[in-house]
């Protein structure tokens, strides 16, 4: 099974975005130094930048196009310069397209050097934040701005903690499978449009689209919306995904897996995902089972194959002879149980 596709990647947010998440979603106290146009600098690049060595006068590799921050280390090299060189110094940044600059850990660019950054169009930024914790938080957000998405067709739920995406063709039941699971107690993430995002090299998040969100389509009925019928309870904003479960429609021709000793995968974003092939009929109870699967990872997870065990199991039997036609010591070939208790209920 092969979901890949070709991963979305925005292309570039503006500064004035920047500063409007940061201090209202994150809560980063950002001081505007000076005023010019935000609207039309563009951050296109995930990663951040210090611009020690081209303050120095080398730019051959001065990555412009990201995010300047200066701090202790560049505001100090500048206090230190004559005031001709240390004009000279930040001129040279200056007559590069900087999408902006961030003065950290309550440092401070001395108004000449502020005049020509507006002069160039840069807008400068000030937080009391220490340049290492405001990083961290700067790099968190871009990465997830720049991260890979795509949006896929299926239902994604959150059984008993385990991030379950559902797929198959259209009309196969995934709604109302996962309406059965939400009634018995389990929560939605998406349904129909699944947007997934990869994080970091491995990790892949699951969430809705901001028009659907948590509405869902049952066929014959129509739209309904699950937090406002089921409570907040019932929804999650978003969910990795660990397991897919593919819904297909039983084919006595074909074979299905008995043991769980074959392991399926697909690709999502380029990560490898391991997908549960599930065959439905009519009457088949296809929510319990869904529960099962995802109790059945949860124990893979933490050590326990009850297949592994089960082979285990008959290997030692072999090995034993038991299983080779010698009698058990009761007498009786085959029987693993020697006495029976009375049962007085």
């Amino acid at each position: 099974m092969d979901l890949d596709k070709k991963p979305l990647k925005k292309k570039f947010i503006t500064v004035d975005f920047l500063y409007e998440r940061l201090s209202s979603r994150l809560g980063i106290d950002l001081e505007r130094m000076n005023k010019v146009s935000e609207s039309e600098r563009r951050i296109t690049e995930r990663d951040i930048h210090r611009p020690g060595l081209a303050l120095a006068g080398f730019t051959n590799l001065f990555t412009y196009q990201r995010v300047q921050i200066f701090g202790n280390t560049e505001t100090r090299f500048l206090n230190h310069l004559p005031p001709v060189k240390r004009i000279k110094a930040f001129a040279n940044i200056a007559t590069f397209k900087v999408p902006c600059i961030v003065v950290t850990d309550k440092n401070k660019l001395e108004p000449k050097l502020l005049a020509l950054a507006t002069a160039a169009g840069i807008p400068v930024f000030r937080t009391t934040l220490t340049t290492t914790k405001f990083i961290y938080l700067i790099s968190d957000f871009l990465d997830d701005q720049f991260a890979p998405h795509q949006t896929y067709h299926g239902s994604m739920l959150d059984v008993y903690g385990i991030g379950m995406l559902f797929v198959g063709r259209s009309g196969i039941g995934k709604s109302e499978i996962a309406l059965d699971l939400i009634e018995r107690g389990h929560r939605l993430v998406a349904d129909d449009a699944v947007v997934i995002t990869r994080k970091g090299e491995s990790v892949l998040m699951a969430a809705g689209t901001d028009l659907v969100k948590h509405f869902m389509e049952i066929r014959g009925l129509g739209i309904i919306n699950i937090e406002a019928m089921f409570g907040v309870r019932a929804i999650r904003f978003q969910k990795r995904v660990e397991l897919i479960v593919e819904l297909m429609e039983w084919d006595g021709t074909q074979e299905y897996t008995r043991t769980g000793f074959e392991r399926d995968t697909a690709l999502l974003l380029g990560v490898e995902i391991p997908v549960v092939k599930l065959p439905i009929f009519p009457g088949k109870n296809v929510t319990v089972i869904a529960e099962v699967i995802a109790l059945n990872y949860l124990l893979k997870h933490y050590g326990y194959d009850a297949a592994e065990e089960l082979d285990k199991r008959i290997k030692q039997k072999i090995a034993t002879g038991a299983v080779g036609g010698k009698a058990s010591p009761n007498g009786l070939s085959g029987r693993a149980i020697e006495y029976f208790e009375h049962d007085f209920e």
